[in-house]
């Protein structure tokens, strides 16, 4: 059950990285965690236990300013850039560390969900890759978490007592998010290679694609772990995609891509599925500066990775709306490719990502009915902002092979701006008018 927090004071109102967000269904922004100072990995003095909101609100006792947060103290020590997903409940998902919890933002309460098995850490510098499974009628989208990757290591360690040859894991663990997926606890089964800072993005057809990260190591660079390559953290970088289908039978749900990049993607690598279809990847420099007579040096270098789906026969549309409110109908006309018998209408929020942890990616599939000449769709926006929140999206159709189209954005809701509290504004700014300063925050 959860259980409400009194926390005491918290003075400090800055950070300088390791914050991560989320949409909420008011359109606000839900700003968690972060760390006041730079540093491999956080710890007490330089945790910043606290969440806030954009706009700021008057909530909880706190008007505009930060309200800290028991869950940031509890997994201290690695819990810089924790994942943070908004759930269709009105709900937040949060993980850090070896633990999880749901969190509800309007009454401060956190209910802790089971551990993740076997002590394998999942957030940085122990990353794993995490989002949520397709919510769709079919599933009365209820929500399921799938984290891959990170490492079993003892997080209290000495800096150079970790290696670029630390072992980093292979497990892949959902968690169905209701009573009875709660109770039975996380479902375990694993990858083909052990991978960290490895990145998982939702794909059109509900499939998830692992890309980037290496298979020894921890992240960061230049913090004196032993045996550093050059000033990497980490080692040994994994250059194949896998593939997983969740909705494929247990032990068949991994398939690994028929093709594999040159190209080193560690830390501050990035990938992200684009409206086209394909993915991008980008990005590595585990080193302090821009060198490039390194093993693994900063990488300017793009690529654009391709699935299958790409080189088929694809289904276009015409005539989205460019805005479609919550329980709305349109209708867009669609031109499919022969044989095609259904397709789906699938509302993606691409997300950004940073240190592998993607924020807002989400997938849900309208409600939709094909004309019976097979030349137009009725689509149906979804019921509420908690299934996906408001703000702008990309509309992809689907074949019933699992062919998409391009997508394209639009958005979701009427486009109106979040609810703005003049007062909260104006308190946080006088509590910000001195970053230096101890003074009790007023709330």
């Amino acid at each position: 059950m959860g259980q409400w927090y009194t926390p005491p004071e918290i003075p400090s109102l800055k950070w300088t990285s390791a914050l991560q967000t989320a949409r909420l269904e008011d359109g606000s922004v839900f700003i968690y965690g972060g760390s006041t100072a730079n540093g491999f990995i956080t710890n007490a003095t330089i945790n910043n236990p606290t969440y806030e909101f954009f706009p700021p609100k008057n909530i909880n006792g706190y008007n505009g300013v930060q309200i800290p947060s028991q869950f940031l103290l509890d997994t201290l020590i690695a819990n810089q850039f924790p994942n943070v997903l908004a759930l269709p409940d009105g709900n937040l998902f949060i993980a850090a560390n070896q633990q999880a919890m749901l969190f509800n933002w309007k009454t401060n309460t956190e209910t802790r969900l089971p551990n993740v098995p076997n002590g394998v850490r999942i957030s940085y510098p122990f990353s794993a890759g995490l989002t949520m499974l397709p919510l769709t009628p079919e599933n009365n989208f209820t929500p399921e978490i799938l984290t891959c990757g990170g490492a079993d290591l003892d997080d209290s360690l000495a800096t150079g007592a970790y290696s670029s040859q630390s072992p980093t894991s292979n497990q892949c663990a959902r968690l169905v998010l209701t009573r009875q997926g709660i109770a039975a606890g996380w479902k375990v089964e694993h990858m083909p290679q052990n991978r960290t800072m490895v990145e998982l993005i939702l794909l059109p057809d509900g499939r998830v694609l692992m890309v980037n990260g290496m298979s020894t190591g921890v992240g960061g660079y230049g913090t004196g772990v032993f045996d550093m390559i050059n000033e990497s953290n980490a080692d040994h970088p994994v250059f194949t995609p896998l593939i997983y289908d969740p909705n494929a039978a247990p032990g068949k749900r991994f398939t690994v891509a028929p093709i594999s990049s040159n190209i080193p993607r560690m830390y501050h690598s990035t990938a992200t599925l684009i409206p086209d279809g394909s993915i991008l990847l980008a990005g590595s420099n585990p080193n302090s500066d821009v060198i490039f007579n390194v093993t693994y040096p900063t990488e300017y270098r793009m690529e654009f990775l391709s699935p299958p789906y790409m080189f088929r026969p694809r289904p276009t549309f015409t005539g989205l709306p460019a805005t479609l409110d919550y329980g709305a109908t349109a209708t867009i006309n669609v031109n499919l490719p022969r044989g095609t018998r259904s397709v789906t209408a699938v509302l993606m929020d691409l997300g950004f990502a940073t240190h592998g942890v993607h924020m807002d990616q989400r997938l849900v599939h309208l409600r939709s009915t094909l004309s019976r000449d097979g030349k137009t769709l009725r689509i149906t926006g979804p019921a509420n902002p908690r299934i996906y929140s408001p703000g702008p999206g990309f509309l992809f159709i689907v074949t019933n092979d699992g062919v998409p189209s391009e997508g394209k954005k639009f958005l979701i809701g009427t486009g109106a701006q979040p609810p703005v509290d003049q007062g909260a504004i104006e308190n946080l700014l006088r509590a910000t008018e001195n970053l230096n300063s101890v003074a009790p925050l007023k709330h």
